[in-house]
């Protein structure tokens, strides 16, 4: 599966995706973990924006997470935001709670 069939809103889903679809991706896909009211979250916004304005191309699929949500924990995110770069349903890399641009820009460039 690609990450575009997954057609997930750029906003905080509740409709996060299972595992079983994360591991079926492929190409690279940006999963980003977090809550709509969270401080950290509103804070790093811009800078997560700014930096994936560079790769139009890939996937972001921003997840509600909560306790108990199976996402979160089966990628054992425990701060947020969570930004977890996939390769094929892979992680490949992670930052948390990023406040640069520079540091998302970075992850975004992980191979």
């Amino acid at each position: 599966m690609h990450a575009s069939q997954l057609g997930f809103n750029p906003e905080y889903s509740d409709a996060e995706p299972s595992i079983e679809q994360v591991n079926a991706l492929t190409g690279r896909a940006l999963l980003e973990f977090g809550a709509p009211w969270c401080g950290h979250c509103q804070a790093a916004r811009p800078s997560i924006e700014q930096a994936l304005a560079e790769h139009p191309s890939l996937m972001h699929i921003k997840v509600y997470d909560n306790k108990g949500k199976p996402l979160g924990r089966a990628f054992k995110v425990k701060l947020w935001p969570t930004l977890i770069l996939l390769q094929d349903g892979k992680e490949v890399e992670r930052i948390v709670r990023p406040v640069h641009v520079a540091e998302v820009a970075d992850l975004l460039t992980s191979t």
